[in-house]
């Protein structure tokens, strides 16, 4: 049964403010993320392309979900919060066991992050800063930002990749 029905990706904006052009870019890899994943099962979602990289769609969902998490709701809201899929025991949980949640409620909290993460960066200012275990340092929502563009770019990259292994397809 497939997951993650077909897409609908949002374009980037091109003229804007600096802060509407760069969350639209962060709208707009997201939705490729899912994008990339749509009209897959749960096997295919978990399928495993190059051994022995533990990279699946469904890892890429897990982590990405526990990187906005953690910038927004641990940084910026300044939140102490159980770990999501890693532990200091498993720090490659986001890739690993991915039987502990079905795919659909991978794709749910996925979902439901992204929202409140929309809504905790409209309650700051570009420049509203934080400190970040991962970086040992404070940033700004403004690196936060262009950061996630980083990640979600560099990961969309993974799942064309791990998307073409599967099933051939290419370009989502």
């Amino acid at each position: 049964m497939v997951v993650i029905e077909p897409v609908e990706r949002s374009r980037m904006l091109k003229i804007g403010s600096e802060e509407s052009v760069l969350w639209s870019m962060v709208d707009f890899y997201r939705a490729t993320l899912l994008s990339k994943c749509s009209g897959l099962d749960e096997e295919q979602l978990k399928r495993r392309a190059v051994n022995p990289s533990s990279l699946s769609l469904l890892g890429l969902l897990r982590h990405c979900t526990a990187t906005e998490r953690y910038f927004f709701e641990e940084c910026l809201e300044g939140g102490t919060l159980a770990p999501l899929y890693s532990t200091i025991a498993n720090p490659d949980g986001d890739f690993n066991d991915l039987d502990s949640l079905s795919a659909a409620q991978v794709v749910h909290r996925f979902l439901e992050q992204c929202d409140r993460s929309r809504v905790i960066a409209a309650a700051h200012s570009f420049d509203d800063v934080a400190y970040s275990d991962v970086f040992q340092s404070d940033l700004s929502l403004r690196f936060v930002a262009v950061h996630l563009v980083d990640e979600y770019a560099r990961h969309c990259g993974h799942a064309d990749l791990l998307r073409e292994v599967i099933d051939g397809s290419v370009g989502h």
